[in-house]
């Protein structure tokens, strides 16, 4: 289990010690194996050894010096060894032992047993034997370090005075005896008088009531710190108890009682606990009492223990001097009652399915001394008293409870001096950022299994400065604010365990320079950045990332290589599995290699080279792609004869004004013109791009661009406008004529340098809707059509062509 120290080797069918477990080895368990034979110096070689289990081997003979050389040996178990042989030096040599385990040995008497010099035994286990005397032999005098006797389970039927004599010759006074589950019948008067015990058991020894009742008498005299009666849940002998066998008692001096699992009692319980009024602690374990009226009285008690009781009712306590109290698992119970114990310091309600309507002040429990008060698993507890009266809290447990109205106000505010507080489990959702508010001395926070405000742990901490051990898991956290931990230095254990954390953010651990532990598994951590890995605490020791979503890609190369170098760091490294990508899913990640990325590197940089290279090939096809069409038309039709006079360009909002105007005039005009207009000479079920292309340029002589607000707006006017200059530089008989409607605002016509650039330089015709405008309009445009066009077979000329100059842009 721990290199050198440690080794396990049970079970696995072993018929001699190995000879491969270093000399070093202190803690050694070769439990259910068939060693069968001990002899002399058999665990020589290891003389560290300190633990040694020996358990169910099969052992019958254990040999003189068998255990010898072993000085610092302290524990030694023989559980369940058929020994028929033990000689009387097989413990020779054992001057450090301290616990001896014989249980299920064969052991006979106490008599036989070689233990007499064993003067640093503290504990002796001979339960589940077959001794038949109670006589404690003449070397007890020489145990005086003897600390608790076992011989539960035995033959063991009367007790008589001769067979105590040692202990009244040799007071053992820190010695506990625990005599249960033998036949008791008998117990000689006066045989405990005087003797002082530490603890005495009880349990599951008698067949009657009158014979436990005989023998309770018999410890008449008897001195005992601890006595334990009654029986064992699963070894029940009496059915029905008189209330006088406590009677008993009454001649015994103990300080503390304890009785357990006994059925009805007969008779009022009024009396039941007078003889035992002076006893400083009681403890009922399973007790049917319909009632505790007898408490009433004030009896002493200092600590009450009440558990899994069938109370008809929450007990009315008023014992002033009680300090201790301890009511758990007794489920007949759903409501709280107050009561007065003005002494009590701790109290323990745990388990008893109570509800609380307003918790918790001084009036609830009758004190102002409460350090300890634990309220878990029980069902709902509504706060609302802000623990008036109860400053000087130290431990505070509400773990599985419901608490209501916790966020309603800083509840905690008063509690200055708590130092434990456990609110796991308690369907709390965290709005209130003060909720913690005031309690400056908390050490341990545990919180689990609550919940936050849009899933963010804020920053609620901020009093928190002595905190060394913070819960937070199960909280389904998906973010934490970045300063939330800014005020935990002290900080030394944290569980970010079982939420939904997508990364492992060391930057908010940074402040915590304490901080020992960090438990991060069960998230849905991907890496760390190679910059954050740094930010982690120095004093960091464990550091638990197991059950996350890691992607084993390399892209977070360097962090699989940090999971690699800080093995020792982190707890179960190699449980840590890959999730994606799929080839490597739930394949360790310490598996990685690092040589797979650099091959990768050099077929990415070939392939992305391609991919871009490919890229800027298609763009520049795709974005030059009607310019390439044009080039092919220029080649196709450059030889032959046009169809049209001119391809007009304008914007459909312009329609009108081409329609009864350019084509009523030039196209019915005399020389008449024949002009391209897509709504008419378009084919249909072409692409419009390829009808621009082919109808509109490469069967044209002339292209006239209606230049106007509306053409300047349009992209599409603009795009044939670019490939009308492309057709004008491919094609050397080709002439763009530009007539500008209206006038243009310089500014909106910027928007279009090149066109701006063009109207500047060059002659256009500008539309004017006047008498003399128009004709100068039309002679300058038949004009500037007919340059180039082939004549007619009569020899028509245009009778109106006049050498005048177009007008020129200022």
């Amino acid at each position: 289990v721990v290199p050198n120290i440690s080794y396990q080797c049970m079970e696995l069918n072993l018929y001699k010690i190995p000879d491969n477990i270093p000399i070093t080895t202190k803690m050694l368990d070769l439990s259910f194996n068939y060693l069968r034979h001990l002899g002399s110096h058999n665990f020589s070689s290891f003389p560290e050894l300190q633990v040694l289990d020996l358990s169910r081997c099969e052992i019958k003979i254990i040999e003189d010096d068998t255990f010898q050389g072993l000085n610092h040996l302290s524990t030694l178990i023989l559980t369940g060894n058929p020994i028929q042989s033990l000689a009387w030096g097989a413990f020779s040599g054992l001057s450090s032992l301290q616990k001896l385990v014989a249980v299920e040995t064969n052991l006979v008497s106490l008599n036989d047993f070689p233990i007499g010099h064993l003067k640093t035994l503290k504990e002796l286990n001979v339960a589940h034997n077959f001794i038949h005397s109670f006589k404690l032999p003449e070397y007890f005098s020489n145990l005086p370090n003897l600390e608790h006797l076992d011989l539960s389970n035995n033959k063991i039927q009367n007790i008589y005075y001769e067979d105590v004599k040692v202990l009244h010759q040799m007071p053992l006074l820190n010695l506990s005896l625990d005599l249960s589950l033998n036949p008791l019948d008998f117990i000689e008067p006066g045989t405990f008088k005087e003797i002082k015990l530490n603890g005495l058991t009880l349990r599951s020894n008698f067949n009657s009531s009158d014979v436990m009742k005989t023998c309770i008498q018999g410890l008449a005299g008897l001195k005992i710190n601890r006595l334990v009666l009654g029986e064992f849940k699963n070894e029940r002998k009496l059915k029905r108890f008189d209330r006088s066998f406590l009677m008993g008692l009454c001649n015994l001096t103990i300080e503390q009682f304890r009785i357990a699992y006994l059925g009805e009692f007969s008779g009022d319980d009024t009396d039941l606990f007078n003889c035992l009024a002076n006893v400083s602690g009681i403890s009922l374990l399973s007790i049917s009492l319909e009632s505790l009226q007898a408490l009433l009285k004030d009896f002493r008690w200092q600590h009450l223990e009440m558990i899994n009781c069938d109370f008809e009712k929450f007990p009315a306590l008023k014992l002033s001097s009680l300090k201790k109290f301890v009511f758990i698992d007794n489920k007949g119970i759903s409501s709280f009652n107050e009561f007065q114990l003005p002494s009590l310091q701790y109290l323990d309600l745990k388990r008893n399915h109570l509800s609380f309507k307003g918790c918790c002040s001084h009036s609830d429990f009758g004190t102002t001394k409460l350090k300890h008060l634990d309220l878990s698993f029980n069902d709902v507890i509504t706060l609302s008293s802000n623990f008036m009266g109860l400053e000087q809290l130290e431990h505070l447990d509400f773990q599985h409870s419901t608490l209501k109205q916790i966020n309603a106000f800083s509840t905690f505010l008063s509690l200055r001096n708590l130092r434990y507080l456990d609110i796991s489990y308690t369907h709390t959702r965290i709005v209130f950022h003060g909720i913690f508010t005031g309690l400056v001395s908390l050490q341990t926070l545990k919180m689990a299994g609550n919940s936050f405000q849009n899933n963010l742990l804020p920053d609620i901490f901020t009093d928190l400065t002595n905190l060394t051990i913070l819960d937070l898991s199960k909280c389904q956290l998906e973010q934490v604010s970045r300063t939330a931990f800014h005020f935990l230095s002290s900080l030394q254990v944290l569980n970010m365990s079982h939420n939904k954390l997508l990364s492992l953010d060391t930057h908010l651990y940074e402040p915590l320079h304490s901080l020992q532990v960090l438990d991060c598994s069960f998230n849905r951590i991907m890496a760390s950045k190679e910059q954050q890995l740094q930010d982690l605490p120095r004093n960091l020791t464990r550091l638990n990332l197991t059950k996350n979503e890691f992607a084993c890609v390399c892209e977070h190369q360097s962090f699989l290589q940090w999971v690699k170098d800080q093995r020792q760091l982190l707890v179960g490294a190699e449980q840590m599995l890959c999730a994606e990508p799929p080839d490597m899913k739930d394949m360790p990640v310490l598996s990685f290699r690092n040589a797979t990325c650099q091959m990768s590197k050099t077929i990415i940089s070939v392939s992305v080279a391609t991919v871009l290279l490919v890229t800027v090939v298609g763009v520049l096809v795709y974005k030059f792609y009607f310019h390439l069409m044009l080039l092919a038309g220029c080649k196709k039709y450059g030889r032959g004869e046009s169809t049209y006079d001119a391809f007009v360009i304008y914007s459909s909002q312009d329609e009108d004004w081409v329609r009864n105007e350019l084509v009523k005039n030039l196209e019915e005009g005399v020389p008449p013109f024949q002009l391209c207009l897509h709504y008419r000479d378009f084919i249909p079920g072409v692409a419009i791009a390829a009808n621009i292309i082919q109808e509109g340029f490469h069967k044209s002589r002339k292209v006239i661009v209606v230049v106007s607000q509306h053409f300047i707006q349009s992209r599409w006017c603009i795009f044939e406008y670019e490939i009308a200059q492309t057709w004008q530089f491919l094609s050397s008989r080709a002439g763009i004529i530009f007539i500008v409607l209206q006038k243009l605002e310089k500014s909106l016509l910027r928007q279009q340098v090149e066109l701006y650039r063009l109207l500047s330089r060059n002659t256009y015709l500008e539309w004017e809707d006047s008498v003399l405008g128009r004709h100068v309009f039309w002679r300058r445009l038949r004009k500037a059509l007919l340059a180039g066009k082939p004549r007619s077979p009569d020899g028509t000329a245009d009778a109106e062509t006049d050498p005048q100059e177009a007008t020129t842009s200022t």
